[in-house]
């Protein structure tokens, strides 16, 4: 393969990804496009940098070594979203490792939005966008806070921690990673108490649902920012069905 070239895979299987992306924003009420994010958690850092050479820039990891080793090895306009749970004992690691970090998706608690506020105090950058996780499917194995303490903590975020920017609510969905409508429609009323609350437009907040088994119908239902994984760089390998179920979520 001469420099440059990208396997047919990677390349075809985004292009189809972006293209259902597309026909699902046009099918639903959404005003503007859909950010589909790649995640290549447990791939190797040539297949996300081939989706990089197709023209993709939004990326996402789920685990923080794995996006320290990756990030100084993609272009400095790479957009970087960390997907996975984030202990807070590694937020001021994650934050100062990668500088074009643009979002956390998975905040849960004050703890978190305190830990990674207090990381970047003194840094030269603009404020770090951050979503509230929220545990739609109430399973026991889900991060994230129950739906009744979103609005407490998205109002933590907003007053309290001024390097952060609160941009919306996340969430993984079901166990099985399709997730039933009743999950997206409780991330929507969520985000509709939220803006009631703080004063904010529901198109100001965004809803970050959907993963490669579900992401159209979560657009339809929408969903303004896509975690696909699998369906781009190829199915993953975990030793054991638990730990699959613990930290898949794109």
């Amino acid at each position: 393969m001469s420099h440059g070239e990208i396997p047919a895979s990677v390349a075809e299987n985004l292009k189809d990804v972006v293209r259902r992306v597309e026909g699902a924003v046009q099918r639903s009420s959404l005003k503007k496009p859909a950010r589909l994010v790649a995640v290549g958690k447990t791939k190797p850092v040539e297949l996300v940098q081939e989706a990089y050479e197709a023209g993709h820039r939004d990326f996402g990891e789920n685990y923080v070594q794995e996006l320290l080793d990756k990030a100084p090895k993609l272009p400095d306009d790479t957009r970087w979203h960390f997907v996975g749970h984030l202990q807070s004992n590694k937020a001021k690691m994650l934050v100062e490792g990668v500088p074009s970090l643009a979002a956390v998706e998975t905040v849960d608690s004050e703890k978190l939005a305190n830990k990674l506020e207090n990381a970047l105090e003194g840094q030269s950058r603009p404020p770090l966008e951050v979503y509230v996780q929220v545990n739609t499917s109430g399973e026991e194995s889900k991060f994230g806070v129950e739906p009744s303490d979103v609005v407490s903590l998205a109002k933590y975020i907003k007053e309290s921690c001024p390097h952060l920017k609160f941009s919306g609510l996340m969430t993984i969905g079901m166990q099985d990673y399709t997730s039933r409508p009743e999950n997206f429609k409780c991330l929507s009323d969520c985000r509709d108490k939220v803006c009631e609350a703080l004063g904010l437009k529901v198109e100001d907040v965004e809803l970050s649902m959907g993963m490669s088994g579900d992401f159209e119908q979560a657009i339809e239902m929408g969903s303004t920012n896509v975690r696909v994984g699998s369906t781009i760089f190829g199915e993953r390998y975990y030793p054991n069905k638990e730990e699959a179920n613990k930290h898949d979520n794109a």
